[in-house]
This record gives structure tokens, sequence and C-alpha cells, in this order.
């Protein structure tokens, strides 16, 4: 079982197989100009936002693991989650 998060704080889960929630995102993947890059939650950073509803974590590519990024995600997040990101240039900066 794979468990995946969108930049928006949507999740879901997805079993080996990828059946329904991965042919309806994979609809979605298609009407966009841009491709999206999926990334693996490697370390949760902490959290951020005014009510700390934003948790700040450090993405490693799955195309190409020696490139991470910090990403703000909002909603649950864990170790090990992989996100799908519409945009990959900007990061964020880091809490102080």
């Amino acid at each position: 079982m794979v468990r995946i998060t969108m930049d928006t704080g949507i999740y879901f889960s997805m079993d080996a197989r990828g059946l329904a929630a991965g042919s309806y995102f994979a609809e979605l993947d298609a009407k966009q100009a841009a491709p999206v890059k999926l990334a693996r939650v490697i370390k949760l950073l902490g959290r951020t936002g005014s009510r700390g509803g934003v948790t700040q974590v450090r993405v490693e590519f799955m195309d190409d693991t020696h490139r991470s990024i910090i990403r703000n995600v909002k909603g649950p997040v864990r170790e090990n989650d992989v996100l799908t990101l519409l945009e990959t240039e900007r990061e964020a900066r880091r809490l102080r």
C-alpha cells in the first residue's frame, strides 16, 4: 500500500496495482500543461504557518535521487510519503 500526498494537501492510498484512484489522477495529469514530478519525503523539518497547519519537509525526487528540496505541505504527512509536485523550481524558505 502506497500513500501519496499532493501539493494541495490531498492524500490517498493506492494498492500495488494502482487501480481507481491512480487512474483518476492520471486523467488530471493529462489535462495539465506541465508534467508532475514525484518526490519522496525524506525528513520532517518542523511545523510552520500562523497556526502550525503546514509542515516543512525535505523531499528527494524519485527520478533524480541526488536532488532534494524543501517544501511546505498542508495536511497530514509523514516520512516516506510520496508527494506529487506540480511545480519543482521553487523551494520553501527554511524555518527560523
